[in-house]
């Protein structure tokens, strides 16, 4: 089982060492890198989640207990670190960072793993993941950061944040599509599944070559609070709250891998928009990138999973 979890996620590890290969070698300049990144995360990642939830069979799959699974174990995190905030003793910037880190995923990560482990049903396993987690985790980071980063931000401000932002629009669309029980049309279903596959080789490239390791050392005691969090805390609450509603095989293993997942190199963006502790955010995210790679296969093995 170890073994197979390991195989399903090299693919992952590959692409993620290849970024920072190709950022070493200065193959393509650096501006190429935050580009990239932006096509990503505005136009193929949408373009994936909207696709994978409008074409989703969601008839198998167990949408109510996995999509309460994560609300509910990621509320439960988020609660728990504003509850500590204060014995953290931790810059208000910082612990936006930190924030983050404790609650916040790599989508191209996990929708790369969760095909490798279930092919297709996996891609729509993790469509129906992010539609849940991506507005819950936006809505309170931004809260988060409206009340502890360095800008404040109006109640109009947090509502525009949270409207324009491209995954939240891209899966409440897809989500719409499955509720009307509307159709892709055929002429533009292949390229919008062009384009959300382009996304998961390119969003890894642009995490392998984001990771700054320097950053990381200057700030051990932050990024292993959020690391904690992330690796320890977030995954016994999804077994919890999973185990409470009754969420078990394919459903249970994808809760438990998005869970487990790092933060999204994102974080690093909206950290420097909205006030937060920028060079913070790169090192808990170069962290927890290395850290997945063994945290996730052993919180598998740790929690039983069967395949």
């Amino acid at each position: 089982m170890f073994l197979t979890i390991l195989l399903a996620l090299a693919p992952t590890a590959v692409l993620i060492a290849m970024g920072q290969y190709l950022r070493r070698i200065k193959l393509v300049q650096d501006v190429f890198w935050p580009q990239a990144e932006r096509l990503v995360y505005f136009v193929l990642l949408p373009c994936l989640f909207f696709h994978g939830l409008a074409t989703a069979h969601l008839d198998d799959l167990p949408v109510r207990a996995l999509a309460l699974t994560l609300v509910f174990s990621t509320m439960m995190v988020a609660a728990i670190m504003v509850l500590a905030s204060p014995w953290l003793r931790l810059a208000g910037p910082q612990f936006t960072s930190v924030f983050q880190g404790s609650v916040r995923f790599n989508n191209y990560i996990g929708v790369t793993a969760a095909m490798g482990l279930f092919g297709a049903q996996g891609v729509a396993l993790a469509a129906l993941s992010n539609a849940a987690i991506v507005p819950t985790v936006n809505i309170l980071c931004v809260l988060v950061f409206a009340r502890f980063g360095s800008v404040r931000l109006s109640v109009l401000g947090i509502l525009r944040q949270l409207a324009l932002n491209p995954l939240v629009d891209a899966c409440f669309a897809g989500i719409a599509f499955q509720a009307f029980g509307l159709s892709v049309p055929r002429v533009v279903d292949p390229v919008m599944r062009a384009l959300g596959q382009a996304s998961l080789p390119l969003g890894l490239l642009c995490v392998g070559a984001a990771l700054d390791f320097g950053a990381a050392r200057r700030w051990m005691r932050p990024v292993s609070i959020a690391s904690v969090a992330k690796f320890a805390l977030m995954p016994m609450a999804t077994l919890l709250v999973g185990s409470w509603l009754g969420l078990d095989g394919r459903g249970a293993i994808t809760a438990l891998l998005f869970q487990s997942l790092p933060t999204a190199s994102s974080s690093y963006i909206m950290a420097r928009q909205l006030g937060g502790d920028a060079p913070l955010m790169a090192g808990i995210v170069a962290v927890q990138t290395v850290i997945a790679a063994l945290a996730i296969p052993v919180i598998m093995v740790l929690a039983g999973v069967q395949f």
